[in-house]
């Protein structure tokens, strides 16, 4: 039987889905005394006993890569949320508040988009304190701007509906609008930016814990079993990058090919193809 693009869309994020909580509770489940130092068996390359091979301290680094990931896809799933929230919040007070709330909101969004998101990342993560709270606090501070502004236009078209027309003749204030008619018609948008922000949360955060300004070192975090590897590359340990970095990059494109598919099937002029 031949599947539509909806019933397709359907099957491909929910198999995607599985795998990625796979993943996640994978990582959660592995304990400490996984990934605990043992130099008896250092610098094995990937076999049966070891799939991913060991580092240079025998450490087992499939188990330090799930546990990587879980870390990452948590920091990522926070962090992406916030962001969300923060972008659905302002781009309904940017339609609904006036032009004087209109322009600040969108004058903040110009500026953000002005500077690239690592340097404006790193920047905020240094002031706030480092570590893990900084890179979530960098994280959702600094991808809002871009969902900001479609969820400004959808709100924009939705205040032109005839209901909420006649709500706004019977004298019920913009908050009351806001929260009743216009939200509720925001949750689509809702979860499809939350995926597609995810892999940009996840990258970042990975590219400024490689860099050593995000994570601490203590924790195996994708970023850190990168950084740590590239002293390695030299001496034939292709393994400890490998690996980590592919799983890492997988699991970014289950969450995009998850947002592509949830964002088609919203979509009122492709979802019944």
């Amino acid at each position: 039987m031949k599947l539509n693009k909806r019933q397709s869309a359907i099957l491909v994020s929910a198999i995607t889905s599985v795998v990625v909580v796979t993943i996640f509770v994978g990582g959660l489940l592995v304990s400490n005394d996984r990934i605990v130092t043992n130099l008896e068996y250092r610098n094995l390359p990937p076999s049966l006993a070891h799939p991913f091979g060991t580092d240079w301290l025998g450490r087992d680094m499939l188990f330090r890569t799930l546990k990587g990931l879980s870390i990452s896809i948590g920091v990522g799933l926070i962090a992406a949320t916030a962001s969300v929230i923060i972008a659905v919040c302002l781009g309904i007070m940017a339609a609904t508040m006036g032009r004087i709330a209109d322009a600040v909101i969108s004058w903040l969004v110009d500026l953000f988009l002005s500077v690239p998101h690592l340097v404006m990342l790193i920047l905020i993560a240094f002031v706030v304190g480092g570590g893990m709270k900084g890179v979530i606090i960098g994280l959702a501070l600094t991808h809002w701007p871009s969902l900001t502004r479609v969820i400004r236009a959808e709100v924009m078209q939705i205040k032109a509906a005839d209901f909420v027309q006649t709500s706004r003749r019977l004298g019920k204030s913009r908050w009351f609008i806001a929260i009743k008619h216009i939200f509720p018609h925001l949750v689509p948008q809702f979860l499809v930016g939350l995926f597609l922000l995810f892999p940009h949360a996840i990258l970042h955060e990975a590219a400024v814990t490689f860099l050593g300004m995000g994570l601490s070192p203590h924790q195996p975090a994708i970023g850190i079993i990168l950084s740590e590897s590239m002293r390695y590359l030299s001496t034939g340990m292709w393994w400890l990058a490998f690996f980590p970095g592919l799983l890492l990059l997988l699991v970014v494109r289950a969450f995009d090919l998850i947002g592509d598919r949830l964002r088609s099937l919203v979509d009122p002029y492709r979802a019944n193809e």
